[in-house]
């Protein structure tokens, strides 16, 4: 793998992208493949304390070598932004200082709903489908910023 100028040894850059559906409890993550095409769930993290989830995402995108981080934008259905979204966008500042990665705000209106229909779809219903909400959405809002064409973006929006 070779070493920096420094004489440490290098790390692979990082490519993968993850996504975070940020809520009061908990907050849903996925990840791309490795191709970048597809958004899979890697679970739910503890959203308090944020340190503790802080340091959690650190070490996330440092085993998975995430380079870009999605945060859900809870944007009204007017596409204005309340007090959710100002909280949404005060943790991704956060998450961006802790992680060193470029952090992206995304408009997550109707991915809650989106999800809640896949997981009804794939059978999972009652308190099973309400486990699984928080990666399901964040799974949404991965696979619609891919569908976008968010990896062609570059760039950091914090």
């Amino acid at each position: 793998m070779g070493q920096d100028s420094s004489g440490n040894p290098k790390r692979p850059p990082r490519k993968g992208v993850c996504a975070l559906d940020l809520g009061a409890a908990r907050v849903g993550v996925a990840i791309t493949d490795e191709l970048g095409m597809m958004a899979h769930p890697r679970g739910a993290l503890a959203a308090k304390p944020r340190p503790a989830l802080l340091a959690a995402l650190k070490e996330l995108v440092e085993e998975e070598q995430i380079g870009r981080i999605i945060v859900g934008f809870p944007l009204d259905m007017r596409g204005t932004e309340g007090e959710a979204a100002r909280r949404a966008r005060e943790l991704a500042q956060a998450i961006a200082d802790a992680t060193a990665c470029d952090v992206e705000l995304f408009d997550e209106r109707l991915t809650t709903v989106q999800a809640q229909r896949a997981l009804t779809a794939s059978g999972l219903k009652g308190k099973k489908a309400r486990a699984r909400i928080d990666e399901a959405s964040a799974v949404a809002i991965l696979q619609a910023w891919l569908d976008a064409g968010g990896t062609k973006r570059g760039g950091r929006s914090r």
